[in-house]
Formats: structure tokens, C-alpha cells, sequence
């Protein structure tokens, strides 16, 4: 699997739909890449912010929220 392709398939796997096959090659190409590593723990991040921002969990923020994110999502719900 390259970087692309696991791109492809983030939201299945971040939901837990990705098939097994694709989940053990999705898990091993994260085992390798440092930088798709850690865009997986950003997109989880943004998933949970846009949850947050869109009252689907508590009120309170995880800490690892980016200021400038949370700032973002607000000033967008305000439009």
C-alpha cells in the first residue's frame, strides 16, 4: 500500500468498516510511514473537533485540539 492509497481509505478504517485484508495492509503501511502515522492521529483529531463542534459529543475539549482549529470551526459555524 502506498501513502495515496491509505488516504483512500481513511474514513472506512477510522469507522472500522475497512474489510480485514485491507485493515492488516492499511496497519502494516502505518507500521512503516512515520508521515501517514501521524496524519491518521490528525484526521482522528479533526473527526473528533467536528463532532465536538457539531454537539455530538460533551462540551469539553480533548487538549491535543489545535487552537487554531477549534477557532476555524467556530468562526465557520457563525457563516
Amino acid at each position: 500500500m502506498k501513502c495515496r492509497e491509505l488516504a483512500e481509505f481513511l474514513m472506512d478504517y477510522v469507522s472500522g468498516e475497512l474489510p480485514e485484508e485491507n485493515r492488516a495492509h492499511f496497519e502494516f503501511h502505518l507500521s512503516r510511514c512515520r508521515n501517514c502515522h501521524e496524519y491518521l492521529a490528525q484526521y482522528e483529531s479533526t473527526v473528533k473537533a467536528g463532532r465536538i463542534a457539531c454537539g455530538e459529543l460533551s462540551d469539553e475539549l480533548p487538549a491535543d485540539i489545535p487552537e487554531d482549529l477549534v477557532k476555524a470551526v467556530l468562526a465557520a459555524r457563525k457563516l
